[in-house]
C-alpha cells in the first residue's frame, strides 16, 4: 500500500481528534498531499524523488507558509510505512495547537 494511502486511513472522515481532512487538494498553484483547513496544516508525504527535488520542495514550502499562513510538515514514506503511530501523534500534536 503507498505511503499516502496509509495515512489517509488514518485522517479521512475525522478519524483523527475529528479533524477533516482533504486529500490531493489544490493550495493556490500547489496540490498538497493533505489539507486541515481547520488546523491550516498541510501534510506532503516524501518519496525517494522528493531528494532530487529538495529546492522545489523547499520553496514550495515558504510559498504555503509566507503566502497562505499554513503550517507544512512533511514525513518519509519511511516513516509512515514503519513508524505510523509516531507520524500520526506529531500530526495530532499539530492540529491541536492554535497557529501563533
Amino acid at each position: 500500500m503507498p505511503a499516502e494511502q496509509k495515512l489517509w486511513q488514518h485522517l479521512r472522515s475525522g478519524r483523527l481528534s475529528g479533524y477533516g481532512f482533504r486529500r490531493q487538494r489544490p493550495v493556490g498553484q500547489f496540490i498538497v498531499d493533505f489539507f486541515c483547513p481547520a488546523a491550516k496544516l498541510v501534510i506532503e508525504i516524501d518519496g525517494d524523488t522528493h531528494a532530487e527535488q529538495a529546492e522545489y520542495d523547499a520553496e514550495r514550502t515558504r510559498w504555503l507558509e509566507t503566502m497562505k499562513g499554513y503550517r507544512v510538515m512533511r514525513f518519509a514514506n519511511h516513516d509512515v510505512h514503519h513508524n505510523i503511530d509516531a507520524v500520526l501523534a506529531v500530526i495530532a500534536a499539530a492540529v491541536s495547537q492554535p497557529l501563533a
